[in-house]
């Protein structure tokens, strides 16, 4: 059985501070219950509170310093309201999903309620300064999801506190005073990356304080069908540290309902983590949850009458007022006082922002309103035109969608009038439009300064005394030179320091750097995606490695829920910007084929893709990145490192720019569009085509996201009038995305003479061995033949088919 130590009495206890807790937590459960009213009366569409655990998260802020973070989950509603980061007309429009920063500015209506972020940056989108602020990492809906970012944000003070040339980043960080807080429920600890992140943090030893909220249930799924014992403070016993000169973490125990013991417990968790840097699970039992899981449905459908009853007899603030009238420090008329106050707060603030959600909609409302009475004077379809106007009236809390609908269906009606009649119309929708495009679509990508796309190219330069080096001898003296030049640059992934990963690109660089920069990681790959996320969102540039590319998909979650939508969710409130390297392309067996590229492309709007096709570009697209605040993944050709390469003479300066497409050969007749190792088969197959009569012209993409910002791939098309995407994902994969960039987006079906085509692998993952290669993905001679088949298609007689 796991128990506390003797906790030290605390000397914080005063009637203010008591009652004024009191209050917090009984506005926190009257904005709760609020709250779900509204959704129950159509005012919202979901609703997930954090009833039941007011007491234990005003104990956790308590302990909670600035510059310290909290990388929580959609509970902590009473935790950030402690801290003086969340007012309760924010809470409420958040609910009702008004889209403003000035309503509400966590996310801007974008999230969930319940999502809280604290703004690091400022309107350029550039940093401000953490250390002054009670940071909270925005939120995510996932459960455990918010768990791998909290070992980077801890591991990030270990490294401010261990390595003394990033005391500079005094923005960032005290020494590494900082502690980070974490939270999650306790059916949410059965996931993968909670034990992960627990195993590295203690490993590790980082100053990491995780807290496990316990109301016994997983939505109606009890504890003992979660976790082995019933327990996850007993689950981990095995990671407790026996002793002082051990590692491993610190486990303590407290009941949700207890007051002073919850004080006391987050004292000592967070002094532990602070001045030890020892990692502590705080786990925190009998919790209740009074209005059950959420807004979907009842927990009276799979709670007992004794388990309801003994919930309302245990919740914590029923105990935390008879604990005040035990002890003497107020009376029930006192406390009735308190609670009415705190209800009457609550509807305020309800009120306040219902109201400044409908004024929100209203000018719309009115202007559609007032375009289409207009319209409908003296037309023959007046009728129709005021009953769409009548509808948008009458409607009930009308949304923007209903204004633009009612619009759009007016100018369907009249779609074969006067433009003159149109024009008024179509204005107003086009300014909404672009409104709108603000609220709900923007910040998918910086917006700063410090963006990538305003990086420009710096051309590579070659000395008159041409050095041929292979293609890992290259990267180790890019990322030489880099780590020499920039202390903020840390390296972390499985292999990368002391064998200097696996294909040799930090061979000798541990040595050289030290282990705190250039560090080897357990086989984990989601929380090394973890530590990398909290790291940048600390200032810190770290470059972390997947071994190889078809491993991304252990850490694929927290790189798409997390990473990719970080900036977007928050509406440019936050940022991380982390360079993800892996290897991959002409890989060979089904686990090692290296090419998901769609599953990329469908998953990582938010990241920039990189698909270099030899270390050169691989390293321009690195010093482009490490200049910019955008996060990358930045896939490396597996067969590139023992070619040769001219070695540049400006490796620390030279930058490729994104989006930009490289014509690697000219040529007339087809235009072939590719990336990455596919490079090199077709400049080998446009040497044999031009022996058969057939010039083609290939353009290397060199970035999947973005894709040709300067539409040059349609102008090499407008000359060949004929094209082929190739690459080495699997059918309707990337070839499929650059055909539909192009084809559509760029219009090129104007100037196409042939259908367009594409050349991927098989459905299928390569069988291993060098003939599974070939079978399966495009080679050499599949990219001959799909080029002389669609000449032959045109002119037959110059070339017959095969």
């Amino acid at each position: 059985m796991i128990a506390n130590e003797q906790l030290r009495s605390t000397d914080i206890l005063t009637r203010e501070k008591i009652l004024a807790d009191y209050q917090l937590a009984c506005e926190s459960r009257q904005v709760s219950l609020l709250g779900r009213r509204d959704v129950m009366g159509g005012r919202a569409k979901f609703g997930i509170f954090g009833d039941g655990k007011e007491l234990v998260q005003i104990a956790a802020a308590s302990a909670f310093q600035r510059g310290d973070f909290r990388s929580g989950y959609y509970r902590d509603q009473t935790f950030v309201a402690a801290l003086g980061e969340l007012r309760w007309n924010e809470f409420f429009a958040q609910l009702y999903a008004h889209a403003d920063l000035a309503a509400d500015p966590n996310t801007a209506g974008r999230n969930m309620n319940g999502h809280f972020a604290t703004r690091w940056l400022n309107e350029q989108g550039l940093w401000q300064n953490q250390t002054e602020m009670f940071n909270s990492v925005c939120d995510i809906a996932p459960t455990a999801g918010q768990v791998p970012r909290s070992l980077g944000l801890a591991y990030a003070s270990k490294l401010f506190r261990n390595n003394e040339n990033l005391q500079y980043l005094t923005n960032f960080s005290r020494n590494g005073n900082e502690i980070v807080f974490a939270t999650i429920g306790d059916a949410s600890t059965s996931q993968g990356m909670f034990w992960e992140t627990m195993n590295a943090a203690g490993v590790l030893q980082v100053p990491l304080l995780m807290s496990v909220w316990d109301d016994g249930y997983g939505i109606s799924v009890p504890v003992e069908y979660q976790t082995t014992k019933g327990s996850i403070s007993k689950a981990l016993a095995g990671l407790q540290r026996e002793s002082h000169d051990e590692k491993g973490i610190e486990i303590i125990t407290v009941k949700g309902w207890d007051y002073v013991a919850l004080l006391e417990t987050y004292q000592q968790a967070a002094r532990i983590c602070r001045e030890e840097q020892v990692p502590v699970l705080v786990h925190v039992q009998e919790l209740t949850q009074p209005q059950g899981h959420s807004s979907s449905g009842s927990h009276e459908r799979y709670k007992s009458k004794e388990r309801l009853g003994w919930e309302a007899a245990h919740d914590c603030n029923r105990m935390f007022r008879n604990w005040i009238l035990e002890n003497g420090y107020a009376t029930d008329d006192e406390l009735d006082t308190i609670e009415a106050e705190a209800l009457q707060i609550a509807k305020k603030a309800r009120s306040s922002a219902w109201s400044a959600f409908e004024q929100s909609m209203k000018a719309d409302v009115e202007a559609a309103a007032d375009l289409i009475q207009r319209a409908a004077r003296h037309h023959p379809k007046s009728a129709q035109l005021m009953a769409i106007r009548e509808e948008l009236r009458r409607t009930v809390n009308p949304l923007r969608r209903d204004s633009v609908s009612a619009v759009r269906h007016v100018l369907r009606l009249l779609r074969n009038d006067s433009e003159s009649l149109r024009r008024p119309l179509k204005d107003w929708l086009a300014q909404v439009d672009t409104e709108n495009a603000d609220r709900y679509h923007s910040y998918l990508y910086s917006h700063s300064p410090e963006s990538p796309m305003l990086v420009k190219g710096i051309p590579a330069h070659y000395a008159d005394d041409l050095q041929l080096v292979d293609g890992y001898m290259l990267m180790q003296r890019y990322f030489d030179s880099l780590f020499a030049r920039d202390a903020r640059v840390v390296a972390l992934g499985e292999d990368v320091g002391k064998i200097g990963d696996v294909n040799q690109g930090f061979a000798g660089l541990q040595e050289k750097y030290g282990e705190l920069r250039i560090t080897d990681t357990g086989i984990r790959e989601t929380t090394i995606i973890g530590q990398g996320i909290g790291l940048a969102m600390r200032g810190l540039r770290p470059i972390v490695e997947i071994q190889y590319f078809d491993y991304i998909y252990y850490a694929l979650a927290t790189l798409t829920d997390d990473l990719a939508t970080l900036l977007y969710r928050t509406k440019g409130g936050q940022k991380a910007p982390l360079i993800i390297r892996t290897r991959g392309h002409r890989l060979e067996g089904i686990w090692h084929s290296g090419s998901p590229m769609s599953a990329m492309l469908g998953s990582l709007r938010g990241l920039h893709i990189l698909v270099p096709r030899n270390m050169t570009q691989a390293a321009g697209f690195y010093n482009t990145l490490i200049k910019s605040d955008d996060p990358a993944l930045l896939i490396e050709c597996l067969n590139g490192y023992r070619l040769k390469e001219r070695l540049p003479d400006n490796l620390d300066e030279f930058c490729v720019p994104l989006g930009v497409p490289d014509k690697l050969r000219a040529g007339t007749d087809v235009t072939v569009v590719t990336y990455g190792s596919m490079c090199r088969i077709v400049m080998e197959a446009a040497v044999e085509l031009v022996e058969m009569g057939i010039s083609i012209e290939v353009i290397d993409v060199q970035s999947l996201l973005p894709f040709d910002v300067h539409q040059s791939i349609v102008k090499s098309i407008q000359k060949t009038n004929r094209v082929i995407f190739t690459d080495e994902d699997v059918p309707g994969g990337a070839s499929a995305y650059m055909l539909e960039q192009v084809v559509e987006g760029q219009k090129a079906y104007r100037y196409l003479d042939s259908a367009p085509k594409t050349i991927s692998a098989k459905a299928h993952r390569p069988p291993y061995g060098s003939d599974g290669d070939y079978f399966s993905k495009p080679n050499v001679d599949d990219i001959i033949d799909g080029v002389y088949e669609i000449m032959s298609e045109c002119e037959p007689d110059r070339f017959p088919p095969l």
